[in-house]
This record gives C-alpha cells, structure tokens and sequence, in this order.
C-alpha cells in the first residue's frame, strides 16, 4: 500500500500503441523494466522510446537531485491523456515502474486495451533495509533459481538478499585461493565466481543489494572437512550431512586468522555491497572450552571466558572487513562479550537483542523467529512440506511491528528495517522455497514499505487476490495452503458427527453437498449423518481462492487420524515436520516428530466399542546434532530385542491400553504396520499416547498414522 494515493474521475486507456518514453538513459532502465514486466504478465506488448509525444503516452521522468522525494521514493500521476512516473533517483524510478506495473495489472481490460485509474501516488519507503535472506548452504538452488527469487522480490520493492553461503553442511562459494573450500566443502556445488558476479549484476539492475554470509566462528564444519588444521582437533572430519548445532569451531591461530582475511578479501572483491555478515550464531564453545591450547591463548590474551572469546575473534574480523570498506553484519549474538564498534545487528532471537544494540548505538535489522522465520509452517494443514510445525501464519507476519512504542523514540533511528529467513535445512526443492516465501513475503514487504498508520491486514487480504493472480502470470508457486479449509470432526451418537470449519488467514468459508447444489457460507459447526462427503473452498470477491478440497466422512476416515493431525506429546525443544529418506525425486511422506523425545497425541480419541488399534510407522536415520542440548534427548527403555508400539491412556504415564513388538527393519517400502488388542474397554472418549520404545539412534521409528477398530461382529447365517 503506498504512503499516499489520491484517485480521480475516469481513466487512461493504454494499447499497443501508447509509447513509453524516457527522459534520458537512466530513466530507460525503469521505462524497459515496465514493458518487460507487462509483456510477461499480460501478453501486451508496449515500445519504449526516447522521442517526446503530443499523443496519450506514458512517461517517465527523473528529476533533478534536489527534488524532495527520497532516493526510493517515486510520484505516480495518471490524467486522461498522460501517465507520468516521476523520481530524483533511479531507484525511485524503478519502484515507480513496478507500481505502475501493478495498477496496470489490476485495471480492467478489453482486448489488448488496458484502463488505469486516473489518480495521484506520492510513495516512498518506510525503512531502507527490507530484505529476504536464502540459504544456500543445506540446500542448493541453481543460478536460475536464484534469479527467479530476485524478480519475485523487486515486484515486491524488497531490497536486500542476504544470502547464505556457508554452513556445517556446505561451503557455496568459489574461493580461488581455496579450493578444496567447494571441491570438499561444497560436495561439487557451489557457485562459481564468475556465476556470483552474474546474481550480483542481476540483483542491481532490479535495485537489491546482495550481502553475503560466511558463517564464523561456528557453523565451520565443511570448512574444517575441506582444511582439517582450521579446526580445533586439528583431525579430518566429514562435511555433515545432519541437522542441528553443531560443535566445530576455528580454532584463533594467526594462520587461520590468515585464511580468513583472504577468503574474506575474495568475497568482498565479488560483492560491492557496503556489509558482509559474518554470523556469529549458535557457536557452542565445548570445543574451546576442553582445548588446552585455546585456554592457554586465552590466558595469553587475557581473556576471561570463551564468549569474551568470540567477542575478540569477531572484532577480529571487523578490521579485516574494515580494510576492505565493508561493514561487519552478525546475528546478535554477537552482543555477548561486547560489539565490535561499527557492527550492525541481525536480531533473530526476538527482538530484545536489536533493542540492546540500539541503546548500544548500533544499527539494527529486526528478523525475529516469530514473525519472520520462513521456514516455520505458516498454517496447520496437513499439506504443508516439511519446515517446523511451529506456526508463522500470514497474519503474524502482518502484524509485525520493528519499531515497537517501548523503544525510546531517540533510538529509533537505528532500525534499519527487517527482514524475512528461508532456512533450507528442511527445504530440498526450490518449489518448497517458494511455497514457503510467498505469500508471506507479500506481508513483509508491506511491513518494510507501508506507513504504520497505512497497514490494514482486511484490506491486505481485499487486495491478495490480485496479486496471486500475478503470482500464476509469473510463474512463482505460492503456497496454496493459506487458502485452504482447515477442517475438524467430531463424532456424536446415532452415526453423526459436528464439522467444524475453518480458513488460517481469514477468508470466508463456502460448503456443499455434491457438485451440483449452491455454495453455502459456513457460519458454525455443522451436525451431520454419515457416511456423507462434503465439498469445501474460500471465497474472495464471489470467486474460489482454490480448488474446491472434498472432505470424506465415513466410519474408517472419523477413527484414523494421520500423523498431521495429531498433536505432539511434549513441545519442548525442536519439533520437525520430516520428509523419510526417500528417493532424490518425486514425493515423499512427512512425519511431525519431537527430536528430544517422539511422541504422538491423539485428544479426545473415541474409544467407545473399540477393540484394537492399527499403527502405520516409517523408519528414519536419527540426523540430528543437539549440541550443549544433548543432554534433553529421552526415550522410552525398550523391554524386547526391538522395541515396542506403547500406547497409553489418559497420559504418557497412564495405563497402557494397548502394546505390541516392533520388527528388525522395516518393509521394502520403508514401513511398518502393527495391530494390537486393547487391554481394556474404554466407556468414553479421552488421550491417546503414542511411542515406540528403544533408543532413538541410529534410526527411529516415526508414526505415519493410526486407526481405531471397533469390534465386528459375526455376519449372519443365511
């Protein structure tokens, strides 16, 4: 939504005829980008020209350097015979064309003749750092890839990629000086120089500055695999193929200081942006702590304790940056053993870490968990790919604010702006990338962009449609999950059962019973007779927001629940919606799993005339690394040579209603099933606790879903 907008009477007819003109070379950039931009879109293709018109034209003006619009900020004016898009700088321009771009999009057509809104814009953004951050280094993503995110992110005027480069799991980018950092490190994918230099490009001409990462002090296990004398055993360990904290550090030998003042000279040789982030996060000092050469040196250097330790490393790193002309970017917890001078922080542990450096004089950019982490699921759905099942749903990424009224009004000119992060330890395709970025990166660029007191999420779910419309022009596979019916049931006496409906973001929901009756707007929960099959959708604006989804209620569906549906028993710690270790292509099952301890729930499960429980179980290799968490990982002790189903009513602890041996292995397929008789009768509906007993490493068994089976009875005799 822009800062202002003042609409008109009547409009501007465009056709292919309406030239686009541009004042001078720098304003061509914005002028091509728009007809690009409609062309791919729309089919309509306009021509740019240099020469002036007397005819109805479309126009774009940069002005001089003294105007009062911000270098970002653009003036749209659309009059019955002229369409003028105005800016001081071509950056302004640029958004100024994207926007011009949107109304165009979103006007009514006839043919090839498209009608814009006569109306006025003064626009400009809110913060200046509105960014996404990729990660690169669990997962990889081809060079075109990348650049599909780049033009997904200019339409939306975000204007930073903060790219993650190197990790535990992969060293990314190509240092010459250092092979084996990709040849070992990167498994043979990596980005070339020559390929980064082409993103970086890329990026510019759609106004994004890419900041890259390399991780430092933790996070250094491919570097370590690729150069053993960089870590603190000095010993050749593999690149990780596991999720989780890891425990390898550099160690703070000059050498390795030497090292990375050269990789650190060729990264900022490929990237002209003014910051490089060297992250800081999650280094578990286990390693520093138990050395007793890093004890020794820090006794040398005076240093009383390893985050004082990382502090000095950090600083470090800054006067190598500095002699660069870079600025030095960490996540915050760089603010442990004190800030380097001119560091900026990444606050992503909330965002009380961003208030502390703010009162420290200290740039700040807000990317909390809570709202702007984007590999947390973003609805309930059972549809939803693997990430983490705790929720950042389109409304709280909406809802957002960096500059909280706490912070002292002195201070707020330090946030710089916020920014959302695609974690890939979950994320093997770049069809989960974008199922997981958009439409919630339609949320955070209006966060970054919009005035405060110009955000409204009712008119921002009026106006998504629109833009999903462009999403399928485009080709950019949004998640369709936010739109979907989330459904819930509960069974009744005399073969009934009440439906509840529900939509996460906030769209109404539409029933029927069979094709060929009316849509019915659901108001509350439905009382029905099964077997029965209901069809479900959300409506915007009179029109499906997705394929109509069919819901079958029949005895078998009403006493399985799969494990989507379940809930976990214990949330502590790291809960993981998991793909199985399937083959590299096509699709695999996902499993919800507590990492501390697997365990399912099954609330209020109706137990009444059930005799026996069926589980279908998958087995998965144990890939995590807790580091200092460790010591949290439990399981239930095993009574047999391999483990048991256990499931217990009331509660984890309660009586056990129903057990039975686990195999060896798994089938063929990578499953199992087994059935078990209840122990007792139950007379009313109450919890179910699921495990399987025996230790969780090296592989653990993951529930794919269960059935209650009442009991049969005998057919009659003819």
């Amino acid at each position: 939504m822009p800062s202002q907008v003042h609409l008109e009477t009547g409009t501007f007819a465009t056709s292919p005829k309406t030239p686009v003109i541009y004042q001078d070379q720098a304003a061509r950039w914005a002028a091509d980008y728009f007809t690009a931009l409609l062309q791919r879109s729309s089919g309509i293709s306009l021509h740019t020209t240099a020469l002036p018109s007397a005819a109805p034209a479309i126009q774009f003006n940069l002005l001089s350097a003294d105007s009062t619009l911000p270098a970002e900020g653009y003036r749209i004016h659309i009059s019955s015979d002229r369409v003028e898009v105005s800016a001081s700088h071509v950056q302004g321009l640029f958004y100024g064309a994207v926007s011009l771009w949107q109304l165009a999009a979103a006007g009514p057509r006839q043919g090839s003749v498209m009608h814009l809104p006569q109306l006025q814009i003064e626009d400009a953004p809110r913060f200046r750092w509105r960014g996404y951050m990729l990660d690169s280094a669990r997962n990889f993503q081809s060079v075109s890839d990348i650049k599909r995110l780049l033009d997904a992110m200019a339409i939306h005027k975000l204007n930073v990629f903060h790219w993650h480069l190197t990790d535990d799991q992969g060293w990314r980018v190509q240092i010459r000086k250092y092979p084996k950092l990709t040849a070992v490190g990167g498994l043979g994918m990596f980005y070339s120089q020559a390929q980064i230099r082409e993103i970086v490009h890329y990026a510019a001409q759609r106004n994004i500055m890419v900041v890259p990462e390399i991780d430092l002090p933790g996070h250094a296990t491919a570097a370590i695999a690729a150069y053993p004398q960089l870590g603190i055993e000095g010993r050749a360990i593999p690149v990780s193929n596991q999720r989780g904290i890891h425990n390898n550090l550099f160690n703070i030998e000059d050498s390795t200081f030497a090292f990375l003042a050269d990789v650190l000279t060729e990264v900022a040789e490929l990237f002209p942006a003014p910051y490089i982030h060297i992250g800081g996060d999650e280094a578990v000092k286990t390693q520093w702590k138990a050395s007793p050469r890093i004890q020794a040196q820090m006794r040398t250097l005076g240093i009383q304790n390893e985050a004082q330790l990382q502090s000095w490393f950090i600083k470090r790193l800054e006067t190598m940056l500095e002699q660069h002309g870079k600025r030095l970017i960490g996540w915050d917890e760089i603010l442990e053993g004190g800030l380097p001078a001119s560091a900026t922080v990444m606050s992503w542990r909330g965002t009380e870490g961003g208030f502390e450096a703010a009162r420290q004089g200290h740039d700040v950019i807000m990317s909390p968990t809570s709202a702007m982490y984007l590999d947390y699921l973003q609805t309930a759905s059972p549809n939803e790919p693997a990430g983490r099942p705790k929720l950042v749903p389109l409304a709280s990424v909406y809802a957002f604010e960096p500059v909280p009224e706490a912070l002292d009004t002195s201070l707020r000119g330090h946030i710089l702006g916020l920014q959302a992060n695609m974690w890939t330890g979950d994320t093997r395709t770049f069809a989960g990338v974008e199922h997981n970025s958009f439409p919630r990166l339609a949320a955070v660029a209006e966060v970054g962009w919009t005035p405060a007191s110009n955000k409204n999420y009712d008119g921002f779910l009026q106006r998504l449609p629109t833009l999903l419309q462009r999403y399928r022009e485009l080709g950019i596979g949004y998640a369709k999950t936010p739109f979907e019916v989330l459904t819930e049931t509960t069974l009744l006496p005399q073969q009934r059962v009440l439906v509840t409906l529900q939509n996460p973001t906030g769209y109404p929901v539409y029933y029927r019973e069979g094709r060929s009756n009316a849509w019915t707007a659901y108001q509350s929960p439905l009382d029905l007779h099964y077997p029965a099959a209901l069809e479900l959708a959300t409506f915007a604006n009179g029109t499906p927001l997705t394929s109509p989804q069919v819901l079958e209620l029949t005895q078998a569906s009403l006493l399985t629940r799969s494990n989507a549906q379940l809930s976990v028993c214990n949330a502590e710690g790291p809960v993981l919606r998991m793909e199985d270790d399937g083959p590299p292509q096509g699709a695999r099952a996902l499993f919800n799993v507590a990492i501390f301890e697997p365990c399912w729930l099954w609330k209020l499960a109706p137990l009444q005339g059930i005799t026996s429980i069926q589980v279908r179980a998958g087995r998965l290799p144990y890939l995590f690394q807790l580091g200092d968490e460790e010591s949290k990982r439990v399981f239930l002790p095993a009574k047999t040579a391999y483990g048991e189903l256990d499931i217990r009513l009331d509660s984890c602890s309660g009586p056990i209603l129903a057990t039975a041996p686990l195999p060896a292995a798994a089938d063929a397929d990578g499953f199992i099933t087994v059935s078990a008789p209840l122990t007792q009768t139950p007379s009313q509906t109450s919890d179910l606790c699921i495990r399987f007993s025996g230790d969780t490493r090296p592989a653990m068994w993951v529930l794919d879903r269960i059935s209650l089976h009442p009991h049969t009875p005998p057919a009659p005799e003819n």
